[in-house]
């Protein structure tokens, strides 16, 4: 019994270890959108710029990282004048923080559901966010810069928290809500 315990053991140690494989967000099939509530509807933007990695074997996503990068002063929201506002101090203050960034800190994987907990940054100030959503699957050849890997997910912030807290009173009532709706659509590249 012992034998056969030990040769298990040296089996599993030396068995081939599969290294995480590295994707780069293709920016042309993927997408990165916000609403936030203006009056009594939501208004939807988008960031023109930004790019990222996942570290991740699609047969263990629990295993893998993302990261992503903003460039704040490409937020588009197809109205250039507010669009102007949100690069100001007011908000993203583009100037002084040109960037926003994600680093995931855990990965939870089920089946296709996937839960990305880590560290949000706007304007300087850090919070921990998490993004639900779900693993698309993998198309293509297995070679690198030909395996594609998808994914979707949503998570909410509150807009004060990262000190974008400019705000219009009109007739009573708050121009801006402080929830901000945050959708990804990933499409990556095997690198």
């Amino acid at each position: 019994m012992l034998l056969s315990v030990m040769l298990a053991a040296s089996a599993l140690s030396t068995a081939p270890r599969i290294e995480p494989i590295t994707w780069q967000i293709d920016p042309n099939h993927s997408e990165l959108t916000f609403r936030v509530r203006h009056f009594v509807t939501k208004v939807p933007g988008t960031f023109k710029t930004w790019s990222g990695t996942i570290v991740a074997d699609p047969a263990n996503l629990a295993g893998g990282s993302v990261e992503v990068m903003v460039q704040t002063g490409s937020v588009d929201t197809k109205n250039e004048r507010r669009d102007t506002h949100l690069r100001s101090p007011d908000f993203f203050a583009a100037d002084s923080f040109p960037t926003m960034t994600f680093k995931s800190t855990k990965v939870e994987a089920s089946g296709s559901d996937v839960k990305v907990i880590g560290d949000l940054t706007i304007r300087g100030t850090t919070k921990q966010v998490t993004l639900t959503g779900e693993f698309s699957g993998t198309a293509g050849a297995a070679a690198p810069k030909q395996q594609r890997i998808g994914f979707a997910a949503t998570t909410r912030i509150n807009r004060l928290d990262y000190g974008l807290k400019w705000n219009r009173l009109v007739e009573g009532s708050n121009m801006l809500g402080d929830d901000v709706d945050i959708t990804i659509t990933i499409e990556a590249v095997r690198q």
